[in-house]
């Protein structure tokens, strides 16, 4: 239990943070991996590389000090984090790593302004927090290995089907080496690859959502082969997918994890809204509600630059063509003119209006630019908070 000048001395450094937190964040990485390399087999380095994983825990460490006094209030972000923390196989012998080299980046970045108050109070403060996230994760794990069909740690999947279906998506089929069974997951939910291309110096692991319903006996995650910007190098591990890896070969999976999972106990009409490969996610709640919940009304809608990036085209017509509770809808940016679609552009408020009813539950995933035009729209519409769900490829950001 924090004294309350521990917590006042927490909240007074909220300023601080504001300003400084992502240099303070930019400069605990680069301690921490200096003093434990070995760590980098855990983290993505894309999200490094990018400063996507800087700003999202500059967000964190600023919202724990907000909330310090009521570190209930960000429950859900700590629920959120400690998924993909599981995920990734975070240990309870990580945190002391993390939290001496988080205090030695708060004395560097602020300098004398870092008073010994100042650090004995984040010290205590982190080790509030850090056992917070202990005790979630600990349940996490019990839950993963204990389910059935689950596991502890990485297990070995044999790529059982390597199917292209767009020129920049391919899907890929996994099955437990082992021959056992495998955990069941939510429609929404992600599992993690581990791999070690040859030319890495460590392991790289990436999240990447199931496309498909859960039942079966095998996973399903559809993969964009990410090109970088000029001058910017391609996806490690998506080119390696994409490239290196084939029917027959092994990868490295953990069990299935996240929190942004579709809500059927709610029979109100569902919008799913997908941007380039942000349909993998919505792919699996199209499935699965169709399955499910055979009477709820559904539309589905997906956003791509033109049909050569369409994944999944005749799969979603062929549910549209088969089943009367859901219209499905296409949105090209730049069409070739080989395939029909309903929009040109972009997705905007006037079109959900004339193909979506307010009264939905509205899920949305793609790039950060997609969503947050969406967002913007759904709001401009006056739909509540609470019927707006989306997240975020990688670390959390906001729209």
């Amino acid at each position: 239990m924090l004294t309350q000048e521990t917590i006042d001395i927490i909240k007074s450094t909220v300023p601080v943070l504001e300003v400084h937190g992502k240099e303070i964040t930019t400069v605990f990485y680069q301690l921490l991996f200096e003093n434990h390399p070995e760590l980098l087999n855990i983290f993505n380095h894309a999200n490094q590389r990018e400063g996507k994983q800087q700003t999202a825990l500059a967000n964190a460490v600023y919202a724990a000090a907000a909330h310090i006094d009521h570190l209930e209030n960000i429950l859900p972000a700590v629920k959120q984090i400690a998924q993909k923390h599981r995920a990734l196989n975070v240990k309870p012998e990580h945190y002391p790593i993390v939290g001496e080299n988080l205090l030695e980046a708060i004395k560097t970045v602020l300098g004398d302004a870092a008073t010994p108050e100042i650090i004995n109070a984040w010290a205590e403060a982190y080790g509030v927090i850090a056992d917070a996230f202990i005790g979630v994760e600990a349940e996490m794990y019990r839950e993963a290995e204990n389910a059935p069909g689950g596991w502890a740690g990485f297990r070995p999947f044999v790529v059982a089907r390597k199917v292209k279906e767009s020129d920049v998506i391919t899907s890929f089929y996994l099955k437990p080496r082992d021959g056992g069974a495998i955990s069941s997951y939510l429609p929404g939910q992600y599992i993690t690859v581990r791999v070690k291309p040859e030319n890495q110096p460590y392991a790289q692991i990436r999240h990447y959502s199931l496309s498909a319903a859960p039942g079966g006996d095998s996973y399903r995650i559809s993969v964009k082969r990410e090109s970088g910007a000029p001058g910017q190098p391609d996806g490690v591990v998506s080119t390696y997918l994409h490239d290196r890896i084939y029917e027959g070969d092994v990868i490295e999976i953990s069990a299935p994890a996240g929190s942004f999972t579709l809500d059927t106990s709610k029979s109100i009409p569902l919008v799913l809204i997908s941007g380039g490969v942000g349909l993998t996610p919505m792919v699996s709640m199209l499935e699965t509600v169709l399955k499910e919940q055979p009477e709820r009304k559904v539309t589905f809608i997906h956003a791509a630059i033109n049909e050569s990036f369409h994944a999944m085209r005749e799969h979603v017509e062929q549910l549209d063509a088969s089943h009367d509770n859901l219209k499905s809808y296409i949105c090209y940016e730049k069409p070739l003119g080989q395939v029909a679609c309903h929009k040109t552009g972009y997705i905007d408020l006037p079109w959900l209006q004339e193909i979506t009813s307010q009264d939905s539950d509205f899920y949305f995933c793609g790039p950060v630019p997609f969503m947050s035009a969406v967002n913007k729209a759904l709001k401009e519409w006056g739909v509540p908070e609470e019927r707006i769900h989306y997240e975020f490829f990688g670390p959390a950001g906001t729209l």
